[in-house]
């Protein structure tokens, strides 16, 4: 059994896919082209520091929000117009875990991110995605 939510997983299995390591970066900024940014019904400028992601050059905002069905929904803002691998990484995870239970979120594993964009990260940008895994795992602990 996989230890990631059945989306997410199915986004890995189809990334590992790619022979080509352009066709991975191309499908990437793809997924950056597709982010959305926080809607003003959820927070508007200045964000609060508690929602911003330590170490995360980009200036990433993170905003949870449990549905009526107890799923959560994830929201983000980037502050960097630059930051197009926080704007992909945060496009998959709404795509893949927004509608997830906490208890299926909680346990990913802060490797995805290598998973995700291999193992040519700087170690910098490295600190910055894995903030963002760590604090959407510690949001979802908190819905428990």
């Amino acid at each position: 059994m996989s230890a990631y939510p059945e989306k997410l997983q199915d986004f890995l299995d189809s990334i590992s896919l790619l022979p080509d390591e352009s066709e991975r970066i191309n499908m990437l900024i793809d997924y950056a082209e597709k982010f959305k940014e926080v809607p003003p019904e959820i927070a508007e400028k200045p964000y609060p520091e508690k929602n911003k992601v330590p170490f995360c050059e980009s200036g990433v905002y993170v905003w949870t929000k449990q549905q009526n069905d107890n799923t959560l929904k994830f929201y983000f803002s980037v502050e960097n117009p630059q930051g197009i691998s926080a704007k992909a990484l945060l496009a998959i995870l709404d795509k893949t875990l927004s509608g997830d239970i906490p208890d299926k979120i909680i346990n990913i594993d802060e490797n995805i991110v290598n998973e995700i964009f291999g193992s040519g990260l700087s170690t910098r940008k490295n600190m910055g995605l894995t903030g963002i895994i760590r604090m959407i795992k510690r949001d979802a602990k908190d819905f428990l």
